[in-house]
């Protein structure tokens, strides 16, 4: 494994996100031992679904046959909508927030932020593996917008994962009623203005560090 990872240039990456990963496990095992509480262990279960939409691009990285063909992409694609809202919905987890005895304001607050932060890695590296890999079948203009709408459909996909609570798992549980809340926004867009302004400025919010990730990627030191 260790030199497939090489072979494709994953080794650091792999490295650098495995290190983030054990730091958050470990601010929160630390919280859970000097207060005695369960508090905010909740968020490494969040962590393990942010991994999940980068372990699908990565192993359409390591295994370059998957690329070259575009029902294994349309399908790799599917799922990867599917658990990519997991990777930027930790950010919605600073609403837990609050003065809790036992432990200072300013730990919870960098423990959250932690996960926050690597969950973000995990889903901006992933979507930046999965626009490489679209733009060997499309224009790379084209890839960029579906980039973009990604972020748009991933923020949708937080507001009914915090306030309607489905899972990603829900589509195959509870499809028909996960359509049905789904639709009802989509056909009625003007009932439900909280859906659709936090889509869009969340939206817009995640494009912006997204964009600035690769601004600072490609920028000449």
């Amino acid at each position: 494994m260790l030199k497939l990872l090489r072979e494709h240039n994953r080794l650091n990456e792999t490295l650098f996100l495995g290190v983030f990963t054990i730091a958050c496990f470990g601010f929160s095992i630390f919280r859970m031992v000097y207060t005695d509480s369960k508090t905010f262990l909740f968020l490494n279960w969040n962590l393990f679904l942010a991994f999940i939409p980068w372990a699908f691009t990565s192993l359409a990285i390591l295994k370059p046959k998957i690329q070259k063909n575009k029902i294994t992409i349309f399908i790799l694609l599917t799922f990867w909508l599917l658990f990519f809202p997991n990777a930027p919905y930790i950010l919605t987890d600073l609403f837990h927030l609050r003065l809790k005895v036992g432990m200072p304001l300013w730990f919870d607050l960098v423990l959250i932020l932690s996960f926050a932060w690597t969950g973000l890695l995990f889903g901006f590296l992933s979507l930046w593996d999965l626009q490489n890999i679209i733009e060997k079948s499309i224009t790379k203009t084209w890839a960029t917008i579906i980039s973009i709408g990604l972020i748009f459909l991933g923020s949708f996909g937080i507001y009914i994962g915090r306030y309607l609570r489905w899972n990603s798992w829900d589509i195959i549980t509870q499809p028909f009623n996960l359509m049905y809340d789904i639709g009802d926004r989509i056909i009625n867009p003007f009932e439900h203005p909280r859906t659709w302004g936090m889509t869009i400025f969340m939206g817009i919010f995640l494009n912006m560090i997204y964009w600035s990730f690769r601004l600072i990627r490609k920028r000449d030191l």
